[in-house]
């Protein structure tokens, strides 16, 4: 015997946004605080383990000297303090979408004010600036666990330099492993990673007190000065050696990203109170140990431990870079459902590995994309140094991006004037450029992968989005007014059978074709007949009063209109629940789901290229049926084939 289902008390079961607190105190503000160690500094904590040993690389032919160990070490000390410190820490965390940080939080906030002024070319623009400034994240995804791995693993070399054959070995089977248990998600574990991070950055910091000790000078590298200098005695290779020093600020861009978990206040309280300090104090112990013992350029992270403790410190390194590898995996996940729920990439199946935590999901084709990138990457470059000439084109590419974004935040919604927002604009875009410039130089060595990474995910983005309003625009054509499609229903008066029919449609007007195909071919209607559309916002989450639309159209009808922020999962089922409290009546073993399901054909006379409406077409066939993405009992479900000529 069937029974109404009860109202439920959210629409959102699963995907709910928490925003943090504003200003969290005390024991709540010490556990957030902790727990952003373990999320949002992996990737820039784990940084010393290559990036000193990375600018004195024989390559660029710069002796580890006194003069310019202090001049590396000023740049380090100035990109940290610069970049970061002003940059994202002071300014961008400001820019928070709700609560939610981001390239594509920040995009959104711009399209919001887009929309209402109407300005298509700039609109369109923007899109592509924040597209790409997300596609370059995904080349990030792949080669921080690469890096950051192989950096950790590499101290077998030092501790016992006749095991060094195993590094590549080890640091594959570690990534394919976290690749493999991504499924279970890190709701378990997560706890950990603020601790690992925590004894990671107290061990940095104490290792490199223990150097400065012997050198207390090299403090004099806080000097601007010396950077200046050392540009000016060595104009080329200063230059190439900032594509080395970029490694030390990759990760910067998760500060923001990752603000909607933990809020300012925590992020800004662990860069300032813990993170910096013990980043500078390791960095500062290395050049203090490449000052008394040259030769240790050829690791000088490893060599800055002595060595009853290069054993212990080899098993935290690890553990820090699979922390720094899963914060960058988790956030590629997340990017990936913003992604969807923005209309950018095809529906994929989103599995939430937590009820508790929001933001907990595993994709599980990401993941696997992610994993063959990752492994083919160790096997190919074989070692952090190799690697290195990968990195830092995407991290700077992605942080111009970001600049130029918030500086037209800066200007809409907080006031600037036209003169403050172009000193930060030309200001932080200099420093930028000139570090991606410099990052360009590595294209024939290996930076072409995330450069090749980037364009092929901006052209899947793009040929989605265009492809989706295309056929869109077809169907719509294919539809009839709503009104004169009911008065044909109350002339005609077909038969009505008991329950409720839903037919999914993403036309927000007019009867959608599975309606007119099923009324065509079965002659019937239900008793009840709700036309649901499922849209997206450019907000992280939507306010439960304003989710869900109900219009009531006459003769059984309802069109209702469900909205979704970015950072949010659709649950068809849910919102027919939620529906019983809206006057809509429907018993879930009553209810019958109607689909569209398109056969496309590139033989249109759209305005697409034929190879990419292929390309679109393989897309298409490859995503998520509505069916899986939005929940929808299968059981329930009848699907209306419908030929399309795109």
């Amino acid at each position: 015997m069937s029974t109404t289902a009860e109202t439920p008390t959210t629409l959102h079961p699963h995907a709910s946004h928490h925003r943090p607190e504003e200003n969290p105190t005390g024991r709540k503000l010490a556990v957030l605080t902790l727990t952003a160690l373990g999320v949002v500094y992996g990737d820039i904590g784990t940084s010393p383990l290559y990036s000193i040993q990375e600018c004195f690389r024989e390559e660029f032919g710069l002796a580890p000297s006194i003069a310019n160990v202090y001049g590396v070490l000023s740049l380090i000390v100035w990109s940290l303090v610069l970049v970061v410190s002003v940059k994202y820490v002071m300014f961008i965390l400001r820019a928070d979408n709700k609560g939610e940080g981001g390239v594509y939080a920040l995009l959104a906030l711009l399209l919001q004010r887009q929309n209402r002024e109407g300005e298509a070319k700039r609109r369109a623009l923007l899109i592509a600036l924040g597209l790409f400034g997300g596609a370059f994240l995904y080349g990030d995804g792949i080669i921080t666990p690469a890096i950051s791995v192989l950096g950790a693993v590499n101290g077998i070399s030092v501790v016992a330099p006749a095991l060094g054959r195993f590094v590549v070995p080890i640091s594959f089977a570690i990534i394919a492993a976290l690749f493999y248990f991504q499924y279970k998600g890190t709701a378990k574990v997560g706890g950990a990673f603020g601790w690992i991070m925590l004894t990671w950055f107290l061990s940095i910091g104490l290792l490199g007190i223990a150097e400065i000790v012997n050198h207390p000078e090299v403090f004099t590298a806080l000097n601007p000065w010396h950077a200046i200098t050392f540009f000016t005695s060595h104009p080329t290779r200063s230059f190439v050696v900032l594509g080395a020093v970029v490694l030390v600020i990759t990760g910067g861009e998760a500060l923001y990203a990752d603000m909607g978990h933990f809020g300012r206040k925590p992020i800004r309280l662990a860069w300032f109170g813990f993170v910096l300090p013990c980043l500078l104090l390791n960095y500062f112990g290395q050049g203090a140990l490449l000052i008394r013992d040259p030769s240790a350029v050829a690791n000088p992270f490893y060599l800055l431990a002595p060595k009853a403790l290069q054993i212990p410190l080899l098993v935290v390194a690890t553990l820090a870079a699979i922390v720094a590898s899963q914060a960058l995996i988790s956030g590629a996940f997340s990017l990936t459902q913003q992604a969807i729920q923005l209309g950018y990439v095809p529906r994929l199946q989103i599995i939430h590995t937590s009820h508790e935590q929001a933001g907990q999901i595993y994709i599980p084709e990401v993941n696997k994309a992610l994993a063959i990138g990752t492994l083919l990457l160790v096997v190919t470059f074989r070692s952090a140094a190799a690697l290195a000439a990968t990195y830092g084109v995407a991290v700077t590419a992605t942080m111009a991006i970001t600049t130029i974004l918030f500086a037209l935040i800066a200007r809409q919604r907080f006031g600037w004037s036209r003169a403050k927002m172009r000193v930060f604009l030309y200001g932080f875009l200099a420093i930028d450029l000139m570090f991606f410039a410099s990052n360009l130089l590595k294209v024939p060595h290996g930076g072409w992968v995330p450069l090749g990474i980037a364009a092929l995910v901006f052209l899947l983005m793009t040929t989605w989005k265009r492809g989706r309003e295309i056929l869109q625009e077809l169907l719509q054509k294919a539809t009839i007014p709503m009104d004169m499609f009911l008065a044909d229903v109350a002339r005609r008066q077909p038969p009505r059978v008991p329950g409720t029919a839903v037919f999914m449609t993403s036309t927000s007007g007019g009867a959608p074709v599975v309606l007119l195909h099923h009324l065509k071919h079965n002659k019937v209607l239900h008793e009840q007949v709700v036309l649901l559309s499922i849209r997206s916002a450019e907000v992280p989450d939507v306010d439960e009063e304003e989710t869900l639309e109900v219009e009531k159209l006459g003769h059984g009808f309802y069109r209702v209109a469900a909205t979704y922020g970015f950072m949010e999962t659709p649950d068809v089922p849910q919102v027919m629940k939620f529906l019983n409290s809206r006057g809509i009546r429907a018993r879930p073993n009553e209810t019958s789901y109607y689909l569209g399901r398109e056969r496309l054909l590139p033989s249109g006379k759209t305005r697409m290229m034929r190879w990419r409406k292929k390309l679109f077409v393989f897309m298409s066939r490859n995503a998520r049926s509505a069916t899986e993405f939005f929940n929808i009992p299968p059981n329930r479900v009848v699907e209306l084939g419908t030929q399309v000529e795109f």
